[in-house]
């Protein structure tokens, strides 16, 4: 079914549909480089291959993706010298130093690649469940449409647990409105998946055991309209929120998050590059995880960003 480590692809109804399944559950799919490079693998051969006319971004277990991996094990081995070590640790501005270094990378593997799976040439489909923190929003608000699962949440708690404007790709006041947007990274809350639906974010709300068929039979009534068709209306929503101001407003915002950054890096000395405990930042690393108050420590700390 698949020949990826971290993610599933798989081909459904005569290649018709991709389906895309973020493959970490131990970790709730926390978004390291090597499941990063393998999405957007995965990504660019579902654009490549003519027969596919929707894609489906899902996440196996109990979280779609809690964020950016921020400390698992297998975090520390792709980034370190040896034979683990991810080879885009060693391109894309690894090798240069400090806010260059840190700009450059988070620029192809943040950002970019959020752009490029937004303008993906077929119809995008995100299937959500539990709580979706951070770049999880990234992954989301990337795809055309997003469907998710009764109980599933969504928040970006950057402002409260690392001191940061938000993470890279931030569509927040495009899909959460300017003044939730800011309530909402003031103090680290939810949106219940009910409100996203009422904003407009969501499009259907299903029932947590029906999320995987349920997301399969709204994919393929899509997958029914011709393709020219479903290019264009992409195309024109696409176009008229670039028009809007969109991709100048990213652009922006993602140079205030490496400022953002780069004010903590000198204030730490170089260490971190986000808040601390004792800047006044949230210990999360010590508050279980809302997906699963047993979870052990090692894993609470793989996110959130």
């Amino acid at each position: 079914m698949s020949e990826y480590r971290f993610i599933t692809y798989e081909e459904l109804d005569e290649g018709t549909i991709a389906r895309i399944t973020l493959n970490r559950p131990r970790y709730r799919n926390a978004q390291s480089r090597s499941l990063l490079v393998e999405l957007d693998e995965a990504m660019l051969r579902a654009e490549a291959d003519d027969t596919v006319r929707v894609v489906i971004l899902a996440g196996e277990g109990m979280t779609f993706s809690s964020g950016h991996d921020m400390g698992t094990p297998e975090r520390a081995l792709e980034r370190e010298p040896g034979p683990d070590q991810h080879p885009t640790f060693g391109s894309h501005g690894a090798t240069r130093t400090s806010a260059e270094k840190r700009m450059v990378q988070e620029w192809h593997f943040y950002y970019q690649n959020s752009l490029r799976w937004r303008n993906l040439r077929k119809i995008t489909v995100c299937s959500v469940q539990g709580p979706v923190h951070a770049a999880g929003l990234t992954f989301a608000w990337s795809c055309d449409l997003i469907v998710g699962a009764e109980g599933a949440t969504f928040s970006d708690p950057v402002g409260t647990r690392l001191g940061m404007c938000g993470v890279e790709y931030f569509a927040h006041p495009w899909e959460f409105g300017l003044r939730r947007t800011k309530e909402l990274m003031l103090t680290g809350g939810d949106v219940t998946i009910e409100e996203a639906h009422r904003l407009g974010m969501v499009s259907q709300i299903f029932p947590a055991d029906e999320l995987v068929e349920r997301t399969l039979e709204y994919a393929r009534e899509i997958a029914k309209r011709p393709t020219m068709t479903a290019l264009m209306i992409k195309e024109a929503v696409n176009q008229t929120q670039d028009n809007m101001g969109f991709h100048n407003a990213l652009q922006a915002c993602f140079s205030l998050h490496q400022i953002n950054h780069a004010h903590w890096a000198e204030i730490h000395g170089g260490r971190v590059a986000h808040a601390t405990v004792e800047d006044g930042a949230v210990d999360w690393r010590r508050k279980p995880s809302s997906a699963n108050p047993d979870q052990d420590p090692e894993q609470i700390g793989a996110v959130v960003r």
